[in-house]
């Protein structure tokens, strides 16, 4: 068994811009897990840099209101929606709330730096 408490993971700006904790990432520590797992934190109206992964990904939202754009799509994204991401897909999120808008991001296989793109605007 593997506890991590989120408090404990540290936080960093991610390549989006958004504040990221990295919970688990099977190539950062011993873990079998074809996944990995970390919870994002976008401020109050501010939105994230297009960006683009090679693998599929999976948000799920905690906290906050959000616009999410995927490709030429966007829909309002709320708490315990679970969005699915299609690899290769270019995506950015926007808090459009009061509050912080955080979500998990899993991806599958996990996260390498080399499997994200990063859109500087």
């Amino acid at each position: 068994m593997k506890i991590k408490r989120l408090k404990d993971c540290k936080q960093f700006i991610a390549g989006d811009n958004s504040l990221l904790r990295e919970i688990l990432n099977p190539h950062k520590e011993r873990l079998e897990l074809n996944y990995s797992l970390a919870c994002a934190k976008v401020k109050p109206g501010k939105m994230t840099l297009k960006h683009r992964l090679k693998y599929s990904e999976v948000y799920f939202i905690l906290k906050g209101k959000g616009i999410l754009y995927i490709d030429k799509e966007k829909k309002i994204v709320n708490p315990s929606d679970t969005v699915y991401i299609p690899p290769g897909s270019i995506q950015r999120i926007k808090n459009i709330g009061k509050k912080d808008l955080e979500f998990l991001c899993i991806v599958e296989p996990a996260w390498v730096l080399e499997c994200e793109e990063v859109f500087k605007e």
